[in-house]
């Protein structure tokens, strides 16, 4: 089996060297690139079949917001029946609870918006501060 390979090999290369430089087929010129272009509502190509991404929220301005991301530590979240519970900061809070958060010597009045799966939505001034839960 071997060296019917080798013979063959060999053939085929005989072949290709048997054609002089002009004789030679022209190599393949391209015309058109292919492209693609999502629309805006489009659904990702990517995503598994069924898969519906967590509507995107409405943020504050950054400038309102003067609540670093790392003073928000969410270590816990239970989805229950009725009722959902966060545990923020060693707080244990639930959907529509306002509770206020001390950051160095400012105190910040939040409000629970959401709690969802992996992530808690806070609205603050109008906006909206999603704390994601952070695993380990």
């Amino acid at each position: 089996m071997k060296i019917h390979y080798l013979v063959l090999m060999s053939v085929c290369f005989a072949a290709l060297n048997a054609f002089s430089a002009e004789e030679r087929p022209a190599s393949i010129e391209l015309k058109n690139k292919s492209s693609f272009q999502m629309e805006s509502n489009g659904r990702n190509p990517f995503w598994p079949i069924g898969f519906k991404p967590a509507a995107p929220t409405a943020r504050g301005s950054s400038a309102g917001l003067d609540i670093p991301p790392s003073a928000l530590l969410l270590t816990s979240i239970t989805l229950d029946q009725g009722t959902h519970f966060a545990i923020i900061n060693g707080k244990t809070i639930q959907e529509g609870q306002q509770f206020t958060m001390q950051v160095g010597n400012q105190s910040y009045a939040l409000k629970v918006k959401w709690i969802q799966d992996g992530q808690v939505i806070l609205s603050y001034q109008g906006g909206e501060i999603v704390v994601p839960l952070r695993r380990k």
